[in-house]
């Protein structure tokens, strides 16, 4: 059985992390607010032009524009290049761990399928490094001053592996930020552009394809050219994207560390509530068995 003094130096342990936790919590919700401020001006921006391209890409050859070269698809085929996003820092629950493993996943689905590595933060590149993966790009310690400056120096990275036909597609893999309880990890396929599916012919009037009219297949007039319209929208589609990924990111690790923060700190309370319960226990104990040997003492006498 532990000392009393034994008992009190682990209460103060335990009351020393959970000062600790407390002020994690605390930190994670102060940069929360601004976290989540920024990603909620850029996502809209990030979802209209994903859209825009989407629909763009579905309306024009793929060989017009190198970054619309749908080379290997499906997925399964060829060699993709897989950026990574994980936090540089832990105490944050699973939100690396599920980065990790839907990557891992993403790598051994399919042995047809050759995957080098982009990795952004410190948690995945020690993870992934140890393991001898090729990595082609690596950057960690930017979550402490993210600026859209590393969004392009990503985007001009995947730009340059799919343009000098290294890879054949480009992924992101990143935790989503939906709301301070849930993140969700998102694999997304960022070059070549995702083309959408289009309705070739027009319904005859009245007639309905599911809830809503089919519409028929639009083209678009370009001025200035297609060309020009091309090289300036498309890599500015994908610096915007990675972007949106490392703010979803940041926004999500916040997220996932104050609830870590929170629940470690309850957890120490119940803890310390524990601990006080057991070392009264103690105490009680010493003291009655004090109590009899005086007893006993005098009764001997």
């Amino acid at each position: 059985m532990p000392s009393l003094l034994d008992i009190r130096r682990r209460i103060r342990a335990v009351k020393s992390t959970q000062q600790i936790t407390k002020a994690m919590k605390m930190v994670a919700a102060s940069r929360l607010r601004r976290a989540q401020e920024r990603i909620q001006h850029a996502r809209p921006f990030a979802i209209e032009m994903l859209r825009v391209l989407n629909s763009l890409a579905s309306r024009v050859d793929p060989s017009s524009h190198p970054l619309l070269d749908e080379r290997r698809v499906p997925r399964a085929a060829g060699k993709s290049l897989l950026f990574v996003i994980t936090a540089d820092r832990g105490l944050c629950g699973s939100f690396n761990t599920n980065a990790i493993k839907a990557a891992s996943t993403f790598i051994v689905e399919d042995a047809a399928r050759e995957v080098a590595l982009g990795l952004i933060g410190r948690r995945g590149r020690d993870f992934f490094a140890r393991r001898g993966f090729e990595v082609r790009y690596e950057q960690v310690n930017l979550f402490q001053a993210l600026q859209y400056s590393h969004a392009q120096d990503i985007a001009r990275a995947a730009i340059e592996e799919f343009t000098q036909g290294r890879v054949d597609s480009v992924y992101l893999i990143y935790n989503e930020f939906k709301s301070v309880m849930q993140q969700r990890v998102v694999v997304e396929r960022l070059l070549p552009i995702p083309r959408l599916e289009i309705q070739p012919t027009t319904p005859s009037p009245g007639v309905y394809v599911g809830a809503a009219p089919s519409m028929p297949q639009t083209d678009y007039l370009y001025e200035p050219t297609p060309e020009l319209l091309f090289d300036t929208l498309i890599p500015r589609h994908v610096e915007v994207q990675a972007w949106r990924a490392l703010l979803e990111s940041n926004a999500a690790f916040y997220a996932a560390q104050m609830t870590a923060m929170d629940a470690a700190t309850r957890n120490s309370a119940d803890m310390i509530d524990q601990l006080t319960l057991y070392m009264n226990k103690v105490r009680q104990a010493a003291i009655t068995r004090e109590i009899i040997e005086v007893v006993s003492g005098a009764e001997a006498l």
